[in-house]
């Protein structure tokens, strides 16, 4: 690689199913990306890092309850065996109590060299780990999954598409939902009848200023009558 031309992306996933990775990130648009070294992907096995004959990496919760913890000394080998020297990508931990996912973050994580993202499991993770590795608990939703690769899955697509080149164009994401605030507009496309309604007009009549205050417009009713809160940070 010349000295000009920039480093790829580099994602790692800290997972117990290696396996599942790229799924869906390897097709379409992200997979073309990936052929084509936009970015980068690398798995690390979790259970490579433990102890014993049976591959252990959890124990029970201490205090009791229910479920398994993931154990703070093999997560810990697995995350500082990911990490190469003076490693500045940031370290994700999906998890259910985490911050919600956002479009500005993933325009803020898309800047940088790379991201490391850990998949958890079971009951949770040891404290001691997420403290000692400042890892950044990011959720998806306010729902529980069994594991975070799929949650993995999805913050990475948030970015990647982000990454200049992946999606072609800079145009094709710059209308969309969240990008200035407000929900995306309605979009139409031929036949100009279908079931008996029509294209509206407007978006037909070639009066560019028209249909770019319709579609503001309509962002806004959208949003008011689907997420209002959007459209009172809209406001401020």
């Amino acid at each position: 690689m010349s000295k000009n031309q920039i480093s790829p992306f580099k994602a790692s996933i800290i997972t117990l199913f290696p396996d599942l990775f790229p799924g869906t990130l390897g097709t379409s648009v992200l997979g073309r990306g990936l052929k084509q070294n936009l970015w980068q992907l690398e798995t690390t096995n979790l259970r490579d890092f433990a102890f014993d004959k049976h591959k252990s990496v959890d124990d029970t919760p201490a205090g009791g309850g229910a479920g398994l913890v993931l154990k703070p000394d093999i997560l810990a080998g697995a995350i500082d065996h990911t990490l190469a020297e003076n490693d500045d990508r940031p370290k994700i931990l999906l998890s259910p109590r985490g911050k919600p996912l956002t479009q500005a973050m993933a325009h803020d994580f898309s800047k940088k060299s790379g991201i490391i993202l850990v998949c958890g499991r079971f009951e949770g993770v040891d404290q001691r780990v997420i403290d000692s590795r400042n890892l950044q608990e990011i959720s998806i939703g306010d729902y529980v999954l069994v594991g975070g690769e799929v949650a993995a899955m999805v913050v990475l697509e948030s970015i990647l598409r982000l990454i200049p080149g992946v999606l072609g164009s800079t145009k094709s994401s710059k209308d969309e939902s969240f990008e200035n605030g407000l929900l995306e507009y309605p979009q139409y496309t031929r036949p100009v009848e279908f079931e008996g309604k029509k294209i509206p007009a407007i978006l037909t009549s070639g009066d560019h200023k028209k249909i770019q205050q319709w579609r503001e417009q309509q962002s806004q009713e959208l949003t008011k009558s689907r997420r209002p809160d959007l459209l009172k940070k809209f406001e401020i």
